[in-house]
């Protein structure tokens, strides 16, 4: 049996290998890399897939959101709703931009934010909601949408782990996850659904004037050499990942179809396990699989023994799992607020306890889907 790992970006590369090598070769050889053609095709290609007017090439997902919110000139003590429960970037832009992150709880089993707690903690200084479509469907956008037209705020979508899933509205009509609030990010970390070989962001948008300032922040303010209108950030896509994107975002569904595929798996291997739950996909979004996130009942108490017995169990058969995330941001040491006090967010608090993530890869075969339902059940036995 091949060595499992969480993601096989090797095995990936090698399906892959001609058409990525070529494509790198060629940008080395034009010289053009910085803003080159290949970035330009690539928003094109990438807006084309989302069926968005503007797709908009960053570093990273980190400045995507930071971007975005420079854009939509939110002011330093202005109020931004986000889940507690979410990889740390997306509360660490609120905070250095001088805004204040308020934490909404999550819905325990999707883990996306819940759209009952946003109305709660909205106030006269909330500007924006920050919605975030963790380990790979959409929250449900609708409810928040609504909330947002009602007060009156801005929405900026965190789409780096669910880029691809589709949104189902009440009506029947279909969008992209990302493409429905007023503007959308996402990264390309290498191990994300659409990852590049070294870091990469874009945000996207349909309203024109939000466009143009967000391709302004993303060039030191300028829309002209030289001349800075608002005071703007260095951050670009460089145009080898972009030539590396473009060959992935082909096969973007594909992976997508993988990565159900071992979901699927799991999920028929843990029926029945009494303490084990498998995660629940939204009848509103359909599932790209970031991640497959487990919870792992501990029985009479609190704390997360049984959890963290589980991923010695597993480590000490080859298989690897990770804890997506073990301390919610709320908790974290440099977002600490008495109005977010430990047990303020139950299901967010609960689920740092429980949640364990299993190997999910567009490369993962039946041997080695085998061996891992293999040692989870054997924990269980």
């Amino acid at each position: 049996m091949r060595p499992i790992q969480m993601v096989d970006l090797v095995g990936q590369y090698q399906k892959i290998k001609a058409e990525v090598d070529q494509a790198v070769l060629g940008v080395i050889q034009s010289a053009a890399f910085i803003n080159g053609p290949e970035v330009k095709s690539f928003e094109q290609e990438l807006a084309a897939y989302l069926g968005v007017k503007h797709a908009i090439g960053c570093a990273n997902g980190t400045d995507a959101l930071q971007i975005a919110m420079m854009a939509l000139d939110l002011k330093p003590g202005d109020e931004v709703i986000t889940p507690s429960f979410t990889f740390v970037a997306t509360v660490e832009v609120i905070g250095l931009l001088g805004l204040t992150p308020v934490f909404a709880d999550v819905l325990p089993g999707t883990f996306n934010i819940d759209p009952a707690d946003i109305e709660r903690k909205i106030t006269p200084r909330t500007k924006a909601i920050v919605p975030v479509h963790l380990f790979g469907q959409a929250a449900d956008m609708a409810a928040v949408m609504a909330i947002a037209e009602k007060h009156g705020l801005y929405v900026i979508e965190d789409n780096c782990q669910a880029i691809g899933s589709d949104y189902t509205f009440p009506d029947g009509s279909v969008k992209k996850a990302g493409t429905i609030g007023h503007i959308g990010t996402t990264s390309f970390f290498p191990s994300k659904n659409l990852g590049c070989y070294g870091d990469g962001g874009a945000m996207f948008t349909n309203d024109e004037a939000l466009a143009k300032k967000l391709r302004r922040v993303c060039n030191h303010g300028s829309d002209v050499r030289y001349y800075h209108e608002v005071v703007g950030v260095n951050s670009r896509l460089d145009s080898m990942q972009a030539a590396v994107l473009r060959i992935k975002l082909r096969h973007l569904d594909s992976y997508a179809r993988a990565r159900n595929a071992a979901a699927d798996f799991y999920d028929a291997a843990f029926q029945g396990i009494s303490g084990l739950t498998v995660p629940a996909r939204s009848a509103n979004s359909t599932h790209v699989f970031h991640q497959y996130t487990l919870r792992v009942a501990d029985g009479p108490g609190s704390g997360s023994g049984r959890r963290d017995a589980l991923k010695k169990h597993l480590e000490d058969r080859g298989i690897p799992c990770m804890v997506y995330y073990p301390v919610p941001c709320h908790l974290q040491a440099a977002y600490k607020s008495p109005r977010f006090a430990e047990g303020s967010l139950p299901v967010t608090e609960q689920l740092t306890r429980e949640v364990l993530s299993l190997p999910m890869s567009t490369e993962l075969d039946h041997e080695q889907l085998t061996h891992i339902t293999e040692g989870v059940k054997s924990f269980f036995n």
